[in-house]
C-alpha cells in the first residue's frame, strides 16, 4: 500500500456566506481535495473558492464565462489559493500549500525531480532538503511550537512522476464534473468555463518530466 499520497487541494476559507449556488458545508482543516469523486455541492464550493479569491461577480449566474472573461481582461491569470497537499499516510504527517500558495502552480513540482527549489507558500513555511533519492519537506508547526514528525515528510524521487501522474488524473476527473456541474447551473457557460479553467490550472496537456 503506497504512504505518500499528493492531492491538488483548495483552501475553503472566504465562502462561509456564499449564496450564488449550492456549496458543500466547510471542512474542518479547510481545504478541499479535488478529483472525480466529488460531490456536486463539492464541485460548487470549489468553483465558489475560485470566484470569490478572485472578487468575480457571479450574477447573472447564466453569464459567468463572460465575467470570467473580464476578470482576465484585468488580470491576465485566473489564480486559487491552494497548491498540492503532501501526505504519509502512515506517520499521519501532512504538508499543506502555505499562504499564498496557489494551485495555478501544482506543476512547478516536477522541479523537484531536477532538485530545484519550489514555492510552497509561507506561514507556515515549507523547507526542503534533498537527501540521498528523496527529498524531504519540513513544515513549520506554528510560533513557539516545537519541530514535530507530523509536519515532515520524505518523498522518493523515483516515486514523483507517478505521485504527479495520479494528481493530473484526479485534477482531470475534476474538470469533467466541472462540466456537469455547469452543464446544470450555467449551462450557456460550460465550454467556456471547462476552457478557462484547463488554460489557467493546466489541467489538461502532457505532463513532461
Amino acid at each position: 500500500m503506497d504512504m505518500i499520497r499528493i492531492d491538488a487541494v483548495l483552501e475553503t476559507d472566504g465562502t462561509a456566506d456564499f449564496t450564488a449556488w449550492p456549496i458543500a458545508a466547510p471542512a474542518e482543516d479547510g481545504v478541499l481535495a479535488l478529483s472525480g469523486q466529488m460531490s456536486p455541492a463539492e464541485v460548487g464550493t470549489a468553483m465558489a473558492i475560485i470566484f470569490c479569491y478572485g472578487e468575480i461577480p457571479t450574477a447573472p449566474i447564466n453569464d459567468l464565462h463572460h465575467l470570467l472573461d473580464r476578470h482576465l481582461a484585468d488580470a491576465e491569470a485566473l489564480l486559487a489559493p491552494g497548491g498540492l497537499r503532501v501526505r504519509d499516510t502512515a506517520t499521519k504527517a501532512e504538508i499543506r500549500p502555505g499562504c499564498c500558495c496557489g494551485l495555478e502552480n501544482w506543476r512547478e513540482w516536477r522541479n523537484l525531480l531536477h532538485k530545484k527549489g519550489i514555492w510552497l507558500g509561507h506561514d507556515p513555511n515549507t523547507d526542503l532538503e534533498y537527501i540521498a533519492g528523496a527529498v524531504r519537506l519540513r513544515q513549520e508547526s506554528g510560533p513557539g511550537s516545537p519541530p514535530s514528525p507530523r509536519y515532515e515528510v520524505e518523498v522518493q524521487l523515483d516515486d514523483l512522476p507517478a505521485l504527479l501522474t495520479a494528481v493530473h488524473l484526479r485534477l482531470q476527473g475534476f474538470l469533467g464534473l466541472v462540466r456537469q456541474w455547469a452543464g446544470e447551473t450555467s449551462p450557456r457557460a460550460a465550454d467556456r468555463l471547462i476552457a478557462i479553467l484547463d488554460e489557467n490550472f493546466e489541467i489538461n496537456g502532457p505532463l513532461e518530466r
